[in-house]
């Protein structure tokens, strides 16, 4: 997929940072020395992020890969607001017009970007659904959330949504905790869907499903995506994965990104040494 350099970006992430711990006079003042990984062997601190800067842009998938302890997954859960950046800023070109720092805004602000323009499927289906509530009854709170008050509104979007990831009709009023992993992963993609948000994140999706169940849900991702143009963050440990659905790439290690660019490019011709280890670990 060729982004015209012309072309405005649906997010901007700049110079995000997430650390664990309030550091030291040895890691903030040359953390390059003393750190060991992303770990400060004098004060504990783990700095899960250091300056991750990215674009996506509108109907694009980025792929965000590395092992685990990179700080990619942690680097979704700032974007959602599950965790509290410590510094650094990210734009929506859908929300003032992508002049404004979703970071800084009021937790109002955040639960509203939350219901209306991000949404999240997560690895653990039980962080995204409500086990005991029926699939369509998860559906109907995001969009409760969202200010929809119409029963029936929401009843016809939510039996929409279910059919079209595959869950049956008949089963639309049970409740997920009686389903299959791969098809908990389908209603969180239903219900992260449920609002029209541009941009959806998505954590490592696929990881403990079988591989016939894994394809399924891939497949269904991409077919949304190219019938909705939703832009994607698409985060896994799995290159497969990426090199199914990412249109670029990043690649993260000990919380920095490493190398980025196209994702034939980064898997076929890995320029730093720690992606050409990824990659050839699996020839």
């Amino acid at each position: 997929m060729e982004i015209s350099s012309f072309e405005r970006p649906i997010l901007k992430v700049k110079n995000l940072k997430k650390q664990f711990g309030q550091g030291c006079n040895f890691c903030l003042e040359d953390d390059t020395k003393v750190l060991i990984k992303n770990y400060c062997p004098y004060c504990g601190t783990v700095y899960a992020c250091k300056d991750i800067s990215f674009q996506v842009y509108s109907g694009e998938i980025l792929g965000v890969v590395g092992e685990s302890g990179s700080g990619k997954s942690t680097l979704l859960e700032c974007l959602y607001f599950d965790k509290e950046v410590t510094s650094g800023e990210a734009f929506i070109s859908n929300y003032k017009d992508g002049e404004i720092n979703i970071f800084q805004e009021s937790s109002q602000v955040k639960r509203f970007l939350k219901n209306n323009v991000l949404g999240k499927v997560y690895q653990n289906p039980m962080l995204g659904l409500k086990m005991d509530f029926s699939s369509i009854g998860n559906i109907a709170e995001k969009l409760i959330a969202a200010g929809s008050r119409r029963v029936c509104d929401m009843e016809a979007r939510g039996t929409g949504l279910l059919s079209r990831v595959n869950i049956p009709l008949f089963r639309i009023k049970e409740a997920p905790k009686n389903f299959s992993g791969g098809m908990q992963q389908r209603v969180q993609i239903a219900k992260a869907l449920s609002n029209n948000p541009p941009i959806l994140l998505l954590d490592e999706v696929t990881t403990g499903l079988d591989l016939s169940v894994q394809a399924n849900v891939l497949d269904l991702i991409k077919e949304i995506q190219r019938e909705l143009g939703i832009s994607m963050l698409v985060v896994s440990h799995d290159l497969a994965v990426i090199r199914m659905l990412a249109d670029r790439t990043i690649v993260m290690l000990d919380g920095r990104i490493v190398e980025e660019g196209l994702t034939d490019q980064v898997l076929e011709d890995p320029q730093n040494a720690y992606t050409q280890q990824l990659v050839h670990s699996l020839i």
